[in-house]
């Protein structure tokens, strides 16, 4: 068990986007699922919580109810490897009713804020010479789906 681990708040479908977000990532796992008790606050027998793990990350997703849906002010970083890596994750983070947003964020189904971001990014955007960097974050500003080949390309200054 993880010192730290972030507990998502649903209403009513933890149980739901904790399997989803398993068939999603490759290492992936339900842990434990907790039901409700005769003590409430939910109909007993129903799911309260349950623990997931995705790439050795412990997640908690609660059934707490309607009062507070997800924000962007909270996302899940996905780093990818290649652009393969990005096009699976963003492909099927947004089935069923996800959508897509500006500079490699969507959202999923379930309201839940990711970015999926190929590595070369972050080392394109830390290199040294300001206008490598600066072409790159100008390029990233126009897409939705991040491209490594028009990364790569408006690095080189091309």
């Amino acid at each position: 068990m993880q010192k730290i681990a972030p507990c998502l708040w649903f209403d009513g479908n933890a149980e739901e986007a904790a399997h989803f977000y398993t068939s999603v990532f490759a290492d992936s796992r339900i842990a434990t699922v907790m039901h409700y008790t005769d003590a409430g606050p939910g109909p007993e027998g129903k799911v309260l919580a349950i623990t997931f793990e995705i790439e050795g990350q412990e997640f908690m997703a609660l059934n707490g109810g309607p009062q507070f849906p997800f924000t962007p002010a909270i996302s899940l970083f996905v780093h990818c490897s290649s652009q393969q890596e990005v096009d699976r994750y963003w492909t099927k983070l947004i089935e069923g009713g996800g959508s897509p947003w500006q500079c490699g964020w969507l959202k999923d189904r379930f309201g839940v804020s990711w970015q999926i971001v190929p590595d070369a990014l972050g080392d394109m955007l830390r290199d040294p010479d300001k206008a490598k960097a600066s072409r790159v974050m100008a390029a990233m500003m126009k897409m939705v789906k991040l491209d490594v080949a028009q990364l790569e390309q408006a690095y080189r200054g091309g």
